[in-house]
């Protein structure tokens, strides 16, 4: 159940179809539960995916590559989206060319190709949920089940949730609370492989 470049993509794909129509509105409306607006968000996205790309190309063991990805003034909505997806993608070319044996820091432990793909799917899916919701786009995220059910077990191995794969994504990543589980406050995943 390793998660791949090709999970990437497609979920690269779900982000792109429900934040690219909604390109003419206000993104400076508050993305979903998050402190940010959504132009914001969808910068943090590309920030966080390109770091996590360069951490996999530099492999270092200690800290993060110290870069910062930042949206130029006077960037359009398209702009800042298309800043998300290249750093997504950026992210998937890394994870190709990767090999099993390379571990990178990650606060949550050091990782491997496909924790890293892992956390690029969650902060895609879960952010592109928040600029959604905070868009008003009424179908919103909505990604294949096999997908989330990989991610959820590479990051959170330890957590068992019947039922549909996106909504016990959801929870695990403190989104929303489900029958007989309060929603996760102080959550986090698991970055380094399960036998490590």
């Amino acid at each position: 159940m390793t998660v791949t470049a090709a999970d990437l993509d497609v979920v690269l794909g779900c982000f792109d179809q429900a934040l690219r129509r909604v390109v003419d509105r206000d993104w400076t409306r508050q993305a979903g539960d998050v402190e940010w607006d959504c132009r914001h968000t969808a910068e943090h996205v590309g920030d966080c995916l390109l770091s996590y790309a360069a951490q996999l190309v530099t492999a270092p063991v200690k800290g993060y590559v110290p870069m910062l990805a930042t949206v130029e003034d006077g960037a359009s909505n398209a702009d800042v989206l298309d800043v998300a997806l290249t750093g997504g993608r950026l992210l998937a070319a890394a994870v190709r060319t990767t090999g099993p044996e390379v571990r990178a820091f990650h606060p949550t432990g050091l990782a491997d190709a496909a924790g890293f793909a892992a956390m690029g799917c969650v902060e895609l899916l879960m952010h592109g949920e928040d600029i959604a919701t905070g868009l008003g786009v009424p179908e919103r995220i909505d990604p294949p089940r096999d997908v989330c059910a990989r991610v959820l077990t590479r990051l959170f191995p330890e957590q068992h949730v019947e039922g549909d794969a996106w909504q016990a994504l959801r929870w695990c990543a403190g989104r929303i609370e489900l029958p007989g589980r309060p929603r996760r406050t102080g959550w986090k995943w698991r970055g380094a492989p399960f036998d490590e």
